[in-house]
C-alpha cells in the first residue's frame, strides 16, 4: 500500500484555544529506523500494531501494517531505541478530509505536527488556520527521526 502524507507544523496559539475531541494517547519505538526503511512498533490506546515503511519519495511511501496482540507490543517495545515516541493524537475533520495531530510529550514535549493522508499526490484539500508551515520534506520531523535526536535536544 502506499501512504500519501503531508506534514505540518501546528500554531500552538490557534491549537490551544480549539475545542478538540479527546485524543488517543500512544507509545511507539522503532526496531529498526533508517531514511530508507522503518520497522515500528505502536500501542494506541488499546490496540498494538507493527508497521512497515520504505522510503519517501516526495510525500509518498511503501506503509504495510498490521494489528499484534498487545502484551506482545509491550514487550517489543523494550526492545526499541530509547526514547520512545510518547505523543496524544488528535483527529479533526475539516472540508471533508481528516487531519491526525500529534502532540508530543516526554523527550519530544513542545512539538505539535499535523498530518493529512491522501488519496493522490495532486489531490486539493483545505488548510484549517491552526495549520503553520509545511515540514512534509524535512526529515527531521519524521517520528523515526524523533527517536533518535529528540526535539528537546534541538537549538
Amino acid at each position: 500500500m502506499i501512504e500519501i502524507e503531508h506534514k505540518y507544523l501546528v500554531r500552538k496559539d490557534l491549537w490551544y484555544a480549539l475545542h478538540k475531541p479527546a485524543g488517543v494517547e500512544i507509545r511507539q519505538g522503532y526496531l529498526h529506523a533508517e531514511p530508507d526503511k522503518t520497522i515500528r512498533i505502536r500501542i494506541s490506546g488499546t490496540r498494538a500494531f507493527i508497521t512497515i515503511k520504505g522510503p519517501s519519495t516526495n510525500a509518498s511511501r511503501a506503509e504495510y501494517e498490521y494489528l499484534i496482540p498487545l502484551a506482545d507490543a509491550e514487550e517489543m517495545l523494550q526492545l526499541c531505541t530509547i526514547p520512545l515516541i510518547e505523543k496524544v493524537r488528535y483527529k479533526i475533520e475539516f472540508a471533508g478530509k481528516t487531519w491526525e495531530i500529534d502532540e508530543f510529550f516526554g523527550e519530544n514535549e513542545g512539538l505539535i505536527i499535523a498530518e493529512i493522508e491522501l488519496n493522490s499526490t495532486n489531490e486539493e484539500y483545505a488548510i484549517p488556520s491552526w495549520v503553520g508551515d509545511d515540514v512534509t520534506k524535512d526529515s527531521r520531523f519524521y517520528n523515526s527521526y524523533l527517536a533518535q535526536h529528540p526535539y528537546s535536544g534541538w537549538e
